[in-house]
């Protein structure tokens, strides 16, 4: 089987549980670290899938592996080359296949639910399940690309998922592990500060901390069953 491309935009922003997922189902996968100099490959049809991780910049910016990115993505999809994003990954998918990524109307930080929408691509993704918590970071959010189907929305973001094909872009992060949880809040630290009183969808480091290891335990379990229905499309 060919591995999955995993692509990964700052140090602290790896594939987190979702390298843990592939492994345990045997599906093997090869890092590409972009924030540290690493290329973005030409050819997708290298892999079995692609995946994107988040950032701390924007799709907007002007960064010289972002169009080597949007044109991988694009011949991906042309190629049915199964697409995953995460949060920044989530807006380079929406980019690439005809949405925009624009400023949401306030930042995201820490725990959050979302709903799930009633329909039949939804269901597909997530069965029974009408409403769920997930991590937050993001100021940014992407509008849907031409055909895509909004599965995910929050109250404070629109749109938290969205699929096309077999192809699955989220804005909010399912991949955290508590450690992630932890070096972020340590990192962004004066991030949080700023935004505590500007947005009423920003957790403090000692909210977010609360009962941690159950929060993400649960988070595993809908990533369990996203991860798990992403798969299915991966070539064998």
């Amino acid at each position: 089987m060919k591995p999955v491309a995993i692509f990964r935009h700052a140090p602290s922003e790896g594939p987190g549980y979702f390298a843990t997922f592939l492994d345990r189902h045997g599906i093997p996968w090869q890092l590409f670290r972009i924030d540290a100099g690493d290329a973005v490959p030409a050819d997708p049809h290298r892999f079995s899938g692609l995946a994107f991780m988040g950032g701390p910049m924007s799709v907007n910016d002007d960064l010289p592996w972002i169009p080597h990115t949007l044109d991988l993505i694009r011949l991906a999809a042309s190629a049915g080359i199964p697409l995953l994003g995460h949060c920044l990954g989530g807006q380079l998918m929406a980019r690439a296949l005809g949405g925009t990524v624009i400023r949401n109307p306030v930042k995201e930080i820490g725990w959050g639910e979302v709903m799930v929408a009633a329909d039949a691509v939804a269901h597909a993704w997530f069965g029974d399940a009408t409403q769920f918590t997930v991590f937050h970071w993001h100021g940014e959010t992407f509008t849907l690309p031409p055909g895509a189907t909004c599965i995910l929305s929050s109250p404070h973001c629109r749109n938290q998922a969205f699929v096309l094909g077999k192809n699955l872009a989220l804005q909010c992060h399912v991949e955290m592990t508590e450690e992630m949880v932890k070096e972020w809040y340590t990192l962004g630290a004066d991030e949080v500060a700023a935004a505590l009183g500007s947005s009423p969808a920003v957790q403090d480091a000692e909210a977010a901390s609360a009962n941690l290891e159950q929060r993400v335990a649960r988070l595993h379990a809908v990533a369990d069953w996203l991860y798990g229905h992403w798969i299915e499309a991966l070539p064998k």
